[in-house]
C-alpha cells in the first residue's frame, strides 16, 4: 500500500478532518469570546450609595460617576438593597459613602472612609478587575484630599513644631478607603476554579457516556423494546453519576478540603449535574449517532466561556449569553459558587438545572418514540432453535 492510498482510508481522512475542524472550532470560539476581557468591562453594573448629606459626599459621588469606566451605575439604591444585589451577583461593586463622611473630613478625621464592597463568590474577572479599579480610586482620592488638607496647612505656615506634626499627620490620614470583601474565596486558583472544574468533570464524563450508552442502545435494538432499552440507558447513567460523583468529591476533599457539612449537598448536585449533562448531550447522539460528538464538542467549548466562572453574563457577547440561558454548565457553576463560598441559597440555580434536564429528557423521549423505528424483538430460545435448524440443514446439504 502506498502512502497516498493510506491517506484515503476512513481513519486517516477522519483524523485529518477532526484536526482541522477542532482547530477552527476551538480558536474560533475561544479567541472571540475572550476579547470581551477587558473589552466589555464597562458593561459591569455597579452602585454608588451616598448617605452623606454634606458637600463632600455629593461631590465624590458625582466625580466617581463621571470618571469610573462603567456605563451602568445605579445611584437610587439603599445600601441594604445594593449589598443584597451584590450577594446575588446582580452588581459587581458597591460604593458606599457614609452619612458622617463630610463632617469627619472637615474635622480631619478618617474614621468613616468610603466602603468599596466586592463579592468574590463569582466570576474571577470581576473580582480581580474591581480590586484594581478600587485601588486606583483610593489612590486618586487620597491624593486629592491630602492636597486639600495641605492647603489648609500652608495657611498656618508659622506654627509650633508639635502643631506642625499634628497637621502633617492630618495630611497623611485625610482620606481612607475601605475595601470590603464578602464571601471570600480561600487563596489558590484551585479554589477559584473549583466550581468550573467540578462542573466540567461531570459534563465531559456525561458527554462521553452519552455516546457510549446511546451506542449500546442501538446495538441492543431487537433484544428488548426501545422503551425498556431507554430506561436501561437512564439507569446506567444514574449508576455512573453516583459512582463518578463520589469519586469526584473524594478528590475534591483530598485537595481543596471544603467544609464537611457541604458533602451531601455537593454530591447531590454533582449527581444532578451528570444526569442533566448526560441528557443534554445525548440529544444530538440520539438524533444522528456517534457523529453527534462533532457537534457536542464545540457546544462544550462555548459553555466553557458561557458558564460564568470567568466572565459574567454582563460581559458576554450575545451567542455566549444565549448559551448560558440553556446551558447546564452555567447553572451548575453558579450553584457551586453559592454553595461553596456564597451566603445565598443555590436553589434557584438547582431548579434551573432541573428544568434544563427535564426538557432534555423529554426531547430524548420524543426522539426515541417518534424517530427510532420499532424493531421486532427476538426470543432467545426461538433464535437458538432457528440457528440449530439452519446448522442441521447446512450439514445435511
Amino acid at each position: 500500500m502506498k502512502f497516498t492510498q493510506f491517506l484515503k482510508t476512513k481513519g486517516a481522512t477522519a483524523t485529518i478532518f477532526m484536526g482541522i475542524f477542532y482547530a477552527i472550532a476551538m480558536l474560533g470560539i475561544f479567541l472571540p469570546g475572550y476579547t470581551s476581557i477587558p473589552g466589555n468591562i464597562d458593561k459591569l453594573p455597579i452602585a454608588i450609595v451616598n448617605d452623606d448629606a454634606g458637600e463632600y459626599g455629593a461631590k465624590i459621588a458625582d466625580q466617581l460617576q463621571e470618571n469610573l469606566p462603567f456605563k451602568e451605575i445605579d445611584r437610587d439604591l439603599t445600601n441594604k438593597q445594593a449589598l443584597n444585589d451584590l450577594e446575588h451577583n446582580d452588581l459587581s461593586l458597591v460604593v458606599h459613602i457614609p452619612e458622617t463622611f463630610s463632617a469627619d473630613m472637615q474635622k480631619g478625621e478618617a474614621s468613616s472612609g468610603i466602603d468599596f464592597t466586592i463579592n468574590e463568590a463569582g466570576a474571577t474577572t470581576v473580582s480581580s478587575t474591581m480590586n484594581s479599579v478600587v485601588n486606583e480610586i483610593n489612590n486618586q482620592l487620597s491624593t486629592q484630599f491630602s492636597e486639600q488638607t495641605a492647603q489648609g496647612v500652608l495657611m498656618n505656615f508659622n506654627v509650633p513644631e508639635e502643631q506642625a506634626a499634628e497637621l502633617a499627620k492630618k495630611i497623611e490620614t485625610a482620606y481612607v478607603g475601605n475595601v470590603v470583601t464578602i464571601n471570600e474565596v480561600p487563596d489558590g486558583m484551585n479554589n477559584n476554579m473549583l466550581p468550573m472544574f467540578l462542573t466540567m468533570a461531570g459534563y465531559t464524563g456525561a458527554m462521553i457516556g452519552a455516546m457510549q450508552l446511546v451506542g449500546a442502545f442501538k446495538e441492543s435494538r431487537g433484544k428488548a423494546s426501545k422503551t425498556r432499552l431507554f430506561n436501561y440507558v437512564q439507569l446506567t447513567a444514574l449508576l455512573v453519576a453516583v459512582v463518578s460523583s463520589l469519586v469526584a468529591l473524594g478528590v475534591t476533599y483530598l485537595i481543596n478540603e471544603p467544609s464537611g457539612d457541604l458533602f451531601f449537598s455537593l454530591v447531590g448536585q454533582q449527581i444532578l449535574n451528570y444526569m442533566v449533562c448526560f441528557n443534554f448531550t445525548a440529544i444530538i447522539i440520539f438524533l444522528i449517532g456517534e457523529g453527534g460528538m462533532i457537534l457536542n464538542l464545540p457546544i462544550l467549548l462555548i459553555q466553557t466561556l458561557a458558564n460564568g466562572a470567568t466572565i459574567t453574563r454582563d460581559m458576554m457577547y450575545l451567542p455566549y449569553e444565549w448559551m448560558s440561558h440553556i446551558s447546564p454548565m452555567y447553572y451548575s457553576v453558579q450553584a457551586y459558587f453559592a454553595n461553596l463560598f456564597g451566603s445565598i441559597s443555590p436553589s434557584p440555580y438547582i431548579w434551573s438545572m432541573v428544568a434544563v434536564g427535564a426538557g432534555s429528557l423529554l426531547i430524548n423521549i420524543a426522539i426515541v418514540a417518534f424517530i427510532h423505528k420499532p424493531m421486532p424483538i427476538e426470543d432467545p430460545e426461538t433464535k437458538a432453535e432457528t440457528e440449530s435448524v439452519k446448522n442441521a440443514t447446512e450439514v445435511t446439504a
